[in-house]
């Protein structure tokens, strides 16, 4: 028996490792050549503390009050050299990775398929040919053929298999999107450099609201993928969709696949031109009225670009709401970078 170990560095940086039963934190990642900060390994100096955000553990009773008080263990922090898991877990490292002697994993893959599902929205499709851990909602930097420039993409497709997505904007110029659109051939060789971002799915204990702008649907696809596959119905979940204009809207027969196989899940799609004769005009924040707010008590999720989040907060605050938790992705599209992750949070 074995567990993965998702260790996130505070420079975005992830890297997973093989956790043996009855094995600690600290010893897995030592034999996978990755250097956790520690001094002593016997649970007395708390060099070694970090926060475990998902998963069960046990931190059995070696450790003094100095290293670890009580007050910390009940609020998820943990001493990686006495922490045995009992099942996948998610770990937060206060260091970087380079401090720990370790970095970015990188995976060769192919181009399996491209899609121009919308005049601004590129459908990627990549087979790796090395398994690549991710977190859903997690991205990777793909190496643009022909240059040495990277592009960061999250993950559209589930974790946990060699056939991986993404959603990628079309801009007109942008050094991907022009590879992507005018000289892409399936079997193409592709580089891919993580993962990376703290965007990732929580334990669902309390209502969800996802919300997201344009190509942000990537890693919402990606959450709604782990939601289907584990059978993820405790909860509520709601997605509000916003495009510009009426043929930005993609994957909305996704979306209906998914409130089929998920009870729980609805989503409703909004588009802010005047333009259009959609139902729902105007932007995210005019559309909230389903939301599952449960009076504060739930978790937001938000992809898009910078104004996007600007009112989304902005939102929150003029109605007197604070969330549970609030986890978004800035991003911003441009001639000379494609897409630049700004902000993950």
């Amino acid at each position: 028996m074995s567990y993965n170990i998702a260790l996130n560095f505070e420079d975005g940086v992830t890297r997973f490792v093989s956790c043996n039963e009855g094995e600690t934190v600290l010893d897995a990642a030592y034999r996978a050549q990755i250097n956790l900060p520690m001094d002593c390994s016997d649970g007395v100096c708390g060099t070694c503390k970090g926060t475990c955000r998902q998963g069960q553990y046990d931190l059995g009773d070696e450790y003094i009050d100095d290293a670890l008080t009580d007050d910390e263990a009940e609020q998820g922090m943990v001493l990686t050299c006495q922490m045995v898991p009992s099942s996948d877990c998610v770990v937060e490292v206060p260091a970087a990775s380079t401090l720990c002697k370790t970095g970015n994993a990188t995976v060769e893959g192919t181009v399996a398929e491209v899609n121009l599902i919308s005049a601004t929205a590129i459908e990627l499709k990549i087979t790796a040919g090395d398994d690549i851990a991710f977190l859903p909602g997690q991205y990777v930097n793909i190496q643009v053929p022909g240059s040495e420039e990277t592009r960061a993409y999250s993950f559209s497709s589930q974790p946990g298999s060699r056939d991986l997505s993404f959603l990628i904007r079309n801009v007109p110029g942008g050094l991907m999107s022009t590879y992507l659109v005018g000289k892409a051939r399936a079997g193409d060789k592709l580089t891919l450099t993580g993962p990376m971002g703290s965007f990732y799915l929580r334990p669902i204990e309390r209502p969800i609201l996802m919300l997201a702008g344009g190509t942000g649907l990537a890693p919402i696809l990606s959450k709604l993928e782990h939601m289907k596959a584990n059978g993820c119905n405790s909860q509520p979940v709601h997605l509000v969709y916003g495009v510009s204009n009426d043929e930005d809207l993609v994957c909305v027969e996704a979306l209906e696949q998914f409130a089929e196989a998920l009870e729980n899940f609805t989503f409703k799609t909004v588009i802010s031109s005047d333009d259009s004769d959609h139902p729902n005009k105007g932007y995210v924040t005019n559309h909230m009225d389903d939301a599952p707010m449960n009076d504060g008590d739930v978790d937001v999720y938000l992809c898009g670009p910078p104004p996007m989040v600007d009112a989304v907060r902005t939102y929150f605050r003029e109605q007197g709401i604070t969330p549970n938790a609030f986890h978004y992705e800035k991003f911003t599209p441009s001639l000379a970078t494609d897409a630049v992750k700004e902000k993950v949070a």
